[in-house]
């Protein structure tokens, strides 16, 4: 059993020692709900895998884990709310399931509670660190956020703009997760900064993966093929092909996903599609997929301590991108 393995089951069992039992049943219940379907568990078992760089037993770092995975679902509830997605998970989402002034004040306890955990430590320095930590990344997913629904309605956004977007939504939490992991451990703040720069790459190269795995997946990627060409996204295929495209071909996509030419679904993606494939913008995006999980690297390598965990971590890397964790 491989050490991701046995931390992420670790998890999982304390995160069931954390359900709900109150008299309040409608406040608690999407809660319940949420975190017991809560995917794969990447970042809180990022975090202890960074904890364990220094120290040999996580315990201590369960509560701050729990903290990253309660506030990393809390966000997920309200960006349904937001999005109107009626599936989380292959599941019915809290706000489907509960409506939605329920999930927003749900989600609101959500965040007391990543607060409360992340605060359960007797080190005030530590706490006040790891606090710094947080309340900086959960302002830059807030930021990420507000970029997204920005883009929706802007013709101009450019790859620049997009990666530093994706940066904020995606990576920030990846990266925080790791930081408070090592800060918890006893790291020192050059290997916190750079096991931070680790998952700020990292994250930026599993959201370019996930741009790609949307057109050009196939079924075992979890969700719609295409998804992202129906909902007009302004992905990084999007804006590299109309950055290569001729006139004739920038107009085409335009149209594409103006939605005024009243095509079937499937036309629409194939068509899209096409024109992606004509311009090669898959190569591209793997190539700076590829960059960035190179740099990610880079950083893990220039930790102080090289043992077991970073190489669990350099080896989590390629299979965050790959979608085999």
């Amino acid at each position: 059993m491989n050490i991701t393995k046995q931390l992420r089951d670790q998890f999982s069992d304390y995160l069931k020692s954390l359900r709900h039992q109150n008299d309040v049943a409608g406040l608690y219940a999407p809660i319940d709900y949420t975190l017991a379907h809560g995917g794969k568990r990447f970042r809180p078992t990022l975090l202890l895998l960074a904890y364990l760089i220094y120290r040999s037993d996580v315990d201590e770092a369960l509560p701050a884990a729990a903290s990253m995975e309660v506030f990393h679902n809390f966000t997920l509830l309200h960006d349904d709310i937001m999005d109107d997605a009626v599936i989380r998970r292959g599941q019915p989402s809290a706000f489907a399931k509960f409506g939605s002034n329920q999930a927003i004040l749900s989600g609101d306890v959500m965040l007391i509670e990543a607060y409360t955990l992340l605060g359960d430590y007797d080190d005030a320095v530590k706490v006040k660190a790891m606090y710094r930590i947080f309340n900086t990344m959960a302002r830059l997913v807030c930021e990420g956020q507000q970029y997204d629904m920005t883009f929706e309605t802007r013709d101009n956004v450019t790859l620049d703009e997009y990666l530093h977007m994706i940066k904020l939504k995606t990576a920030v939490l990846l990266a925080a997760s790791l930081q408070i992991g090592a800060l918890l451990g006893g790291a020192s703040q050059e290997d916190q900064d750079h096991i931070h720069e680790f998952g700020i790459n990292a994250g930026i190269a599993f959201q370019i993966q996930d741009d790609i795995l949307d057109t050009f997946g196939d079924d075992s990627f979890g969700k719609r093929i295409g998804g992202d060409i129906l909902n007009n996204k302004k992905t990084y295929l999007y804006l590299k092909a109309l950055e290569l495209a001729s006139s004739e071909q920038r107009n085409e996509l335009e149209n594409l996903y103006s939605d005024h030419l009243n095509l079937s679904e499937q036309n629409k993606i194939d068509r899209v599609t096409k024109l992606f494939k004509s311009l090669v913008v898959d190569e591209y995006a793997n190539q700076v997929k590829q960059a960035y999980l190179d740099l990610a690297k880079s950083h893990l390598r220039a930790l102080s301590i090289q043992n077991d965990v970073t190489e669990e971590l350099l080896a989590i890397a390629d299979q965050l991108v790959e979608r085999v964790v």
